[in-house]
């Protein structure tokens, strides 16, 4: 039985990590979960129903503890990295946004097995998460990851020549003009069912560019080598392509079990973890060059990436503040890539060559923050 903690147990991510638990007993026990504690009941419900004897919560910590007797509440902003450093053998890191690298590194230090499906721990410190990191001790989640990992088993490393990550093209995709795009469409996912800020992402293609970031670090991969495609069907997650000419594909319907599984109980495959495909039907799969014009986003990540230091970072946390506001209905659609973009202009210069630790990222965000959000007031104003 292997021992499991959840970081973000009421997200989508969590939820599901915690139906395959349940689908499969005596497989893992869950030793601690973690959310911001905005809706108290759920975890409150989580905890009782899996034995749970750690619980992490930013807000309602007395409410939970009133309701938890018996259990270790732990409250505050690293809540989440002090229940990631419990020993165990698996931390699924499901928490949105950068709040989530603290726990990443807390987990890798003291040895925990990573499934990571925090984009953005690898987005804005990659090269010192990694420095960090022993041999497969990070598996991703990502269902574009989890497919490349998998399809990397089929060769050499130094026989690959490709990764390639397919996406979906979110809700946009044949959409010429996207200056009207509203919060309700941007948030309307034609494949997935995720929260608003990566339904958001997702629309922008943000998801991708964060994704090719990851690749990069993950496979040890050059930008150069590391493309993406849009696959409407989200049915190929991601592609290897060998000096050969032969490209590996995996495939699975769109459903996060399947790599949500693969990760928390790797190197081992869970039975049954998400349907398999029904080769009985017919299939009409499709495959589209993404109009870079339209969606800067994974040029412009790729240049952060390739430039290194603090740049990547910048980009992460302007394009959290820019969303932010078009979730208000603040900024249109596309000013959120324009804020981005700006951001990363007025800031390039001044970033670290290398990030050393945590403070570097703080400090890197905390500046990108304050810019992007002068940058938005000269926007709307």
């Amino acid at each position: 039985m292997r021992d499991l903690v959840i970081l973000g147990s009421t997200g989508s991510i969590g939820v599901q990590a915690l139906e395959i638990v349940a689908a499969n007993p005596g497989k893992f026990r869950v030793v601690g979960i973690t959310s911001a504690g905005n809706n108290p009941t759920v975890i409150i419900e989580q905890a009782k129903k899996f034995s749970v004897g750690v619980v992490g919560t930013i807000h309602n910590a007395e409410l939970i503890r009133e309701a938890l007797p018996g259990v270790t509440v732990i409250d505050g902003n690293d809540a989440a990295a002090q229940v990631a450093s419990i020993t165990c053998d698996v931390v699924l890191n499901a928490i949105t946004g950068s709040i989530g690298l603290a726990a990443t590194v807390s987990a890798i230090k003291v040895g925990n097995r990573l499934a990571l499906a925090n984009k953005e721990s690898l987005v804005a410190a990659g090269d010192f998460v990694m420095s960090l990191a022993k041999p497969d001790q990070i598996i991703p989640v990502d269902s574009e990851h989890s497919a490349i990992w998998q399809c990397l088993m089929s060769g050499k490393r130094n026989e690959v020549s490709r990764l390639v990550l397919t996406a979906s093209g979110g809700p946009f995709r044949q959409r010429k003009d996207l200056s009207s795009v509203t919060v309700d469409e941007a948030l309307a996912h034609p494949t997935w069912s995720m929260g608003p800020v990566i339904s958001v992402n997702s629309a922008t293609l943000v998801n991708k560019a964060h994704e090719i970031i990851e690749a990069h670090h993950l496979y040890s991969m050059e930008y150069s080598k590391i493309e993406a495609v849009i696959h409407p069907q989200s049915v190929i997650h991601s592609m290897v392509e060998y000096i050969d000419g032969a490209t590996i594909a995996q495939a699975s319907p769109p459903n996060m079990k399947g790599p949500i599984g693969y990760a928390i109980n790797w190197p081992e495959r869970l039975k049954g973890a998400t349907p398999a495909m029904d080769w009985k039907q017919s299939h009409s799969w499709n495959f589209e060059p993404i109009d870079h014009e339209r969606f800067p986003a994974i040029e412009l990540a790729k240049r952060c990436g390739e430039l290194g230091g603090g740049l990547p970072a910048i980009f992460n946390a302007a394009n959290e503040v820019a969303v932010g506001a078009f979730l208000k209905g603040s900024i249109s659609f596309t000013s959120i890539m324009d804020c981005v973009e700006q951001s990363v202009q007025r800031l390039g210069g001044s970033t670290p060559s290398a990030i050393r630790d945590l403070s570097d990222v703080s400090a890197i965000e905390q500046d990108a923050h304050s810019v992007a959000r002068e940058v938005l007031e000269r926007m709307v104003s």
